[in-house]
Order: structure tokens, then sequence, then C-alpha cells
């Protein structure tokens, strides 16, 4: 949705469509667009992250360059011991995830 490549989203818009009907369209631009909304407030609020967000999120900031907003600023470091905590819980993140991913997607049907 924010690449700005022309030709790739309308090919997706066009294979959600037909995929999974206007209504997921819909659906899909609606979530995105409230996800846009929410991280523009907080950034321009300046709310800090929550640690655990901060912990497990590092390495995608990274990737992304979030951490250069100027927002990113109002986030304090997070203490040694919870860098140490994370490291170890980090890779169990994805498996949790999705774990409960299933589980809430199994008692929607």
């Amino acid at each position: 949705m924010v690449s700005g490549d022309a030709p790739d989203l309308d090919a997706a818009r066009r294979a959600l469509l037909q995929a999974m009907g206007p209504e997921a369209l819909v659906d899909a631009v609606a979530v995105a667009s409230n996800f846009e909304r929410m991280v523009r407030i907080a950034d321009a609020t300046g709310i800090p992250l929550d640690t655990p967000v901060l912990l497990m999120s590092e390495g995608l900031r990274e990737d992304l360059g979030i951490d250069g907003f100027a927002a990113a600023a109002n986030t304090p470091p997070p203490s040694p011991l919870a860098r140490r905590v994370a490291r170890i819980l980090r890779p169990l993140l994805a498996p949790i995830v999705r774990i409960v991913g299933k589980r809430m997607m199994g008692s929607r049907r």
C-alpha cells in the first residue's frame, strides 16, 4: 500500500479483489489505513514504546530505520537486564505469535 509502485499496487488490488471479493478488499484497505493512522498519531504525540515492544522489535526497527524518527527519542533505553531477557525470549516470539494467531483465527470460525 505504501510502496508507491502503481502497477504493483494495481495488480495486488486486482488479485485480492478476484481471490476474496470486494468486501475483503475494503477490509484490507481499512485495516492498513487504521494502522497508518495510529502510527502517525503515535509518532506525532511522541508516545514511547512499551519495554516488551521495544525489545522484541529491535531488529525490525533497525531494518526499517524507525529509530531515526524524532519520536524515537521519547522511548527510554531498556535496562541491561531487560536486554538479556529479550535475547533469550526473542527466538520464542515467532512460534508464540503463530500459535496465538491460529487460535484466534480458529475461534472466529
